[in-house]
């Protein structure tokens, strides 16, 4: 079975989400890696990393956890975070200690619950990105170790927002379900109200590793 101390690692903690999109100046692994051990310095718990190369670049620079995953658009499925079992199973194969994966109600090229067995299978850990309180409870009851707010205003049935979804992480703390917030928390305060929510740990990116998207908001308000 995969060790769960992991998880202990990140609880209170924060997670930097180290990305850069495809039309990114920042899109190299090896900047990522300098992301990543940024956000190591500043006193991140852990990070999230996207791509087999970044996940390889990072785990070669830091000891910290790795929540590894992959972005991949199909022409038969919405489901474009990790959905296949090769994807999810090379991600913990590179060194990734737990894999994010889509864990929404949206059709799927392959069942939820063989991508969860193909990691733990790898020795690493299963976070189940959702949108809603019940795609939490199903995933859990598949078998993922944690779930996390990511896709909340990402699926057609959740609610769109500006802001994080503070209702869902309410109800997934009463519920009792272990949850990890992450989602358009775009200040220190945001952060820490979603601890206070019941999260086990936060996950950031854009606020602070995205300095295109940053700099936007800033040029935005400038304009009224």
């Amino acid at each position: 079975m995969p060790d769960r101390t992991v998880l202990e690692q990140l609880y209170g903690g924060l997670v930097v989400s180290c990305q850069a999109n495809a039309d990114s100046p920042l899109r190299d692994p090896f900047i990522i890696s300098r992301l990543a051990l940024a956000a190591q310095q500043g006193g991140a718990a852990g990070l999230r990393i996207q791509g087999f190369e970044d996940v390889r670049a990072v785990r070669a620079v830091t000891p910290l956890p790795l929540i590894g995953l992959t972005k991949t658009s199909r022409e038969d499925t919405e489901v474009y975070i990790t959905p296949t079992v090769a994807e999810a199973a090379q991600l913990a194969e590179l060194g990734a200690d737990i894999v994010a994966m889509d864990a929404t109600r949206r059709p799927r090229p392959e069942p939820l619950e063989q991508l969860i067995m193909a990691v733990h299978a790898a020795g690493a850990l299963v976070m189940a990105d959702i949108s809603t309180l019940d795609e939490a409870h199903s995933a859990l009851q598949l078998g993922a170790d944690i779930v996390s707010t990511t896709l909340s205003g990402y699926t057609s049935y959740s609610p769109a927002s500006s802001t994080p979804d503070w209702a869902l992480m309410q109800a997934l703390a009463e519920a009792g379900l272990p949850f990890v917030a992450e989602g358009r928390l775009n200040t220190p305060a945001d952060a820490a109200h979603a601890y206070r929510c019941g999260a086990a740990f936060v996950v950031v990116g854009s606020a602070i590793t995205r300095p295109d998207v940053v700099t936007r908001w800033f040029t935005e308000a400038l304009r009224g």
